[in-house]
């Protein structure tokens, strides 16, 4: 694992609300909006920017938390801005607070964490499932 962030960095990406990022079950749209499931998705990936940086080529990382409050909608079309901050690095644990913004509306925060393990300590973990 590569060492080249520290507490407070960020990253960015985003997401152009689709049909499919809304909130469906069964098959049936609840609602036309950016569903919460999608919106983690997408936050979790911002935060992953980080682990692709940081991991050797015998490594991955593997998601280990996320907490999400979803605050405001967002509709189909809608572009949504996710910036993933640093807030502490354990060991082998990256741990980013993150916020999504539609232009200045802010539409979610929350947390994430991820742990960047060797690729084979992964697969003996899953053989073992």
């Amino acid at each position: 694992m590569q060492h080249t962030f520290q507490p407070g960095d960020q990253r960015h990406f985003t997401r152009v609300v689709r049909e499919e990022d809304c909130a469906a079950f069964d098959n049936n749209m609840v609602h036309p909006v950016y569903s919460t499931f999608a919106l983690a998705r997408d936050a979790e990936w911002c935060c992953r920017l980080f682990v692709l940086d940081m991991k050797e080529a015998d490594e991955e990382g593997i998601g280990t938390m996320i907490s999400v409050q979803h605050r405001a909608p967002a509709k189909i079309g809608s572009s949504v801005t996710f910036t993933a901050t640093i807030r502490q690095l354990q060991g082998h644990e990256i741990i980013c607070s993150f916020e999504a913004r539609t232009g200045k509306q802010l539409i979610a925060t929350g947390e994430q964490a991820q742990k960047i393990l060797k690729k084979e300590k992964l697969e003996r973990l899953f053989s073992g499932l």
